[in-house]
């Protein structure tokens, strides 16, 4: 599979997450808003395992770390675990974002920018880790969030990633 298969892949999967997400959290109740729940979330597995693909020539086991972190949000996310308010799977998933963004800044296919945003997006995840900043923080922490992550994950789809430098790097990789 190209390169840029792989993260239009991952961009339309984020998107399609995001929309069943945002469909179950905000127009319906019980357990088809659950269900649908289900689907954002696997959704988002297919994200989390190709971008996993898309990185490992930057590092294999900063990847790995990063799909580790991001499965276990998930999983928590499908249970539905919260510890005393604060949503744990969304501090597990500003981690993946961190290490996604550090991947990014490490790559020579995407623009460092791209990897700066998802930083900012996986720091603003990680307020969760206090119910009182977040609320303080409330809704710029939200919106930076979405924002960094989200502009990351539509970059994937729309624009890709850049080919040829991704197949140096993982000729780079397979070499050392």
């Amino acid at each position: 599979m190209s390169p840029r298969l792989k993260s239009r892949i991952a961009g339309g999967f984020y998107v399609l997450a995001v929309v069943t997400a945002i469909a179950g959290e905000g127009f319906l109740r019980g357990r088809l808003a659950y269900a649908i729940g289900l689907i954002a979330v696997a959704c988002f597995v297919v994200v989390t395992l190709v971008v996993y693909f898309l990185f490992k020539p930057v590092s294999s086991g900063l990847s790995f770390l990063a799909t580790l972190s991001g499965l276990i949000g998930l999983s928590l996310e499908a249970l539905e675990l919260h510890f005393r308010g604060a949503n744990i799977a969304l501090i597990f998933h500003g981690l993946y974002c961190i290490l996604i963004g550090l991947l990014i800044l490490r790559s020579a296919f995407l623009p460092r920018a791209v990897g700066a945003l998802m930083l900012i997006g996986g720091l603003a995840w990680l307020t969760d880790l206090s119910i009182p900043l977040t609320n303080h923080l409330a809704p710029y922490n939200v919106a930076a969030g979405f924002l960094g992550e989200g502009l990351s994950m539509l970059w994937l789809l729309i624009v890709g990633v850049n080919a040829q430098r991704w197949n140096e790097q993982e000729r780079a990789a397979r070499a050392s």
